[in-house]
């Protein structure tokens, strides 16, 4: 056997969310995904692009996801040269690693956020630092000028669920040399976005994904917008057919039906307040969620035996062994009933 690269020989992985079988009875609350259906506009592209005998499949994808660039530029208010769509957010966030960090150059992120951004750096070789948080949510000893190549900033924040005020946001762009790439898998439960950003600053990035508020996570899909020289780097090294036909043809039904989007939102977000509510009545302690989730902490700060006494009745949540985030869970967001479910088991678990 060939050696490996130390880097791909020591490094642990990134460990997903346990995926319970599809016909199991369980509550899921530990991956973020959108407890309703897509927009009914989807299941109709979908089936119309598959046609009576699924001609169109025998056919490559359009490589350049022209038609659905132009229908998110044209959402998002930009020239289609700003905006590239991807397999989940995770292959923009993998190849603007790769464009712009070089083996031991430095890759930056806040810590806890999105763990696989570590992974993707370890694979390319770069060099990792974090930064912590404050206590009011602000990054912790955050350099005047930060001269990384890349700054990950995830609004709102996985696990925990804030969001950074846009004009922070605006004060870390302006002191990163290299380029800022705000995460908003999330935004659409929050109440603004940095997009303006974009056109802003030059070393702005914002990736988005579908899997969350777009309820297709099932479809791997994902967007950024940046300026038209990071879009082209990135056109060069993503597979030339990342995207299927079936994904493509989503993607663009998902995007056009917005009015489906802004009800499943506010239905989420109206669950959420009931349920931190009804969290705040048995002694939890939450942090402010902005996302279509919520980090909280049972009172005796030992959220293993919450995690495992839920598990135990089939109830999922994410529990995370990391110092840092052991005393509490990150808990989904699902329907009203799930969650009424999930909030009497909370009770009598104590």
């Amino acid at each position: 056997m060939q050696p490996l690269r130390k880097a791909i020989r020591d490094m642990a992985g990134y460990v997903p969310g346990f995926q319970p079988p599809d016909n199991e009875p369980w509550i899921k609350l530990n991956t973020n995904e959108n407890p309703y259906p897509p927009s009914p506009q989807v299941r109709a592209a979908l089936l119309a692009e598959i046609g009576a005998e699924g001609e169109n499949l025998r056919k490559y994808p359009d490589p350049g996801s022209k038609t659905m660039r132009q229908v998110a530029a044209e959402l998002y208010g930009f020239d289609p040269s700003w905006v590239i769509t991807a397999n989940g957010s995770d292959e923009l966030l993998n190849n603007l690693i790769r464009a712009f960090a070089g083996e031991g150059e430095e890759v930056a992120y806040i810590h806890p956020s999105y763990s696989y951004y570590a992974t993707l750096a370890e694979i390319q070789g770069a060099k990792i630092r974090t930064f912590g948080l404050t206590e009011d949510f602000r990054i912790k000893d955050f350099p005047a000028r930060f001269e990384g190549k890349i700054f990950f900033l995830t609004s709102p924040n996985a696990p925990l669920g804030f969001a950074f005020p846009l004009a922070y946001i605006e004060e870390i762009a302006q002191r990163c040399a290299g380029m800022l790439v705000i995460d908003e898998a999330y935004v659409d439960f929050a109440d603004f976005t940095a997009m303006a950003l974009v056109k802003k600053y030059a070393n702005v990035v914002v990736t988005r994904t579908f899997s969350k508020s777009y309820s297709l996570a099932g479809m791997r899909l994902g967007l950024a917008v940046t300026r038209p020289e990071v879009v082209a780097a990135l056109d060069k090294i993503r597979d030339h057919y990342h995207l299927d036909r079936l994904a493509l043809v989503a993607g663009r039904a998902a995007l056009s039906d917005q009015a489906h989007l802004t009800a499943t939102v506010a239905k989420i977000r109206a669950t959420r307040e009931r349920f931190v509510a009804g969290l705040k009545e048995i002694g939890y302690t939450l942090i402010e969620s902005r996302s279509n989730f919520v980090f909280a902490s049972p009172p005796d700060g030992n959220g293993k035996r919450v995690y495992d006494a839920l598990f135990a009745r089939k109830i999922l949540v994410r529990y995370f062994s990391d110092p840092l985030l052991a005393h509490g869970m990150r808990i989904t967001i699902g329907t009203d009933a799930e969650m009424e479910t999930t909030l009497q088991a909370l009770g009598e678990i104590g």
